[in-house]
């Protein structure tokens, strides 16, 4: 008998493990918009840092992330328990904030690129100025980005609770914080290696060997491109499961494109639904920003008027 309920033991252990494997993963799959678009934004919060402390940055807006998730991840479960009619709108309202900021990002590359030159051009020049503190810099960046890592985090907590809802307290705790330490882990330790490859070309590119030398210098014209992709892909990324999450939460909507696609068939029904996220959460992004943008300015003017 004992022997018995301990192999029934493990087999619920198991069951209860692949669920949440199987969670897991779809909560990964959600979330995957929010990455490509926390690559690009962490590893560009360390450019004017000195090459020595890149990594000793990163290493620090970790530490930050792993502390905003520890907070993230209770207070998600804590919403699930006493008040689990505010999930779904938490998640409609992480939807609509992923479409708010990829397209407040792809109006500031249309409208405002010069001026991001200028100050990123300004920035390079400051730094290079013997009087500046290079550690008021360094900390500066460091809290902005441990500041942007809490709004995309949040933004991943609660998609991936809305993925676990149904689940019992104990799933969604381990679920959230499995998704929370791998996505952790997996964006910083990308982020490291993004802002080292440069340094990794140049070194090659001293090296004896004629091919080390052509890897080298084929990895120094890369990385560039490849911060410019992440950007690219992760703004995309952000309509799509932006746009996806506010479809799925407004049933006519959701279902009128679904028998549409249907229609059709073949891979037709996993093409157009997905295109038609992307297109709504444009839509719906667009509308944020004309409509968010100078509510929020006159928010900063006058919160300036008020410091003077």
């Amino acid at each position: 008998m004992a022997g018995t309920s301990l192999l029934a033991l493990f087999d619920d252990i198991a069951t209860i493990l692949d669920d949440i494997s199987m969670m897991t993963k779809a909560a990964a799959k959600k979330t995957a918009g929010v990455l490509g678009d926390d690559l690009a934004l962490n590893a560009q919060q360390v450019t004017g840092v000195r090459a020595a402390r890149e990594l000793p940055v990163v290493w620090s807006v970790a530490k930050g992330s792993f502390a905003n998730k520890a907070i993230l991840v209770p207070a998600a479960v804590a919403i699930s328990f006493f008040v689990p009619w505010l999930v779904t709108p938490l998640l409609m309202l992480g939807g609509a904030f992923l479409c708010f900021e990829g397209a407040e990002k792809l109006a500031h590359k249309l409208f405002h690129d010069e001026e991001d030159a200028q100050r990123r051009k300004e920035l390079l020049e400051a730094l290079k100025q013997p009087d500046v503190d290079l550690r008021v810099v360094e900390r500066r960046k460091i809290k902005g980005a441990i500041r942007t890592d809490f709004i995309l985090s949040a933004e991943i907590i609660a998609i991936t609770l809305g993925v676990v809802t149904a689940e019992s307290i104990g799933v969604q705790f381990v679920v959230l914080a499995v998704v929370a330490v791998m996505i952790t882990v997996g964006v910083y330790g990308l982020v490291a290696g993004i802002v080292k490859l440069d340094d990794g070309g140049l070194y090659l590119t001293q090296r004896d060997s004629a091919l080390a030398r052509r890897v080298g210098r084929g990895i120094l014209w890369l990385a560039p491109y490849l911060m410019k992709t992440l950007a690219i892909v992760g703004t995309i990324a952000m309509f799509l499961v932006g746009g996806g999450i506010l479809v799925h939460g407004i049933p006519p909507i959701y279902h009128a494109i679904e028998a549409f696609a249907a229609d059709f068939g073949g891979l037709s029904t996993l093409l157009i639904p997905t295109m038609a996220n992307g297109l709504f959460g444009l839509l719906a992004g667009a509308l944020l920003v004309a409509v968010l943008t100078p509510l929020l300015r006159m928010w900063a003017a006058r919160s300036e008027a008020g410091v003077k």
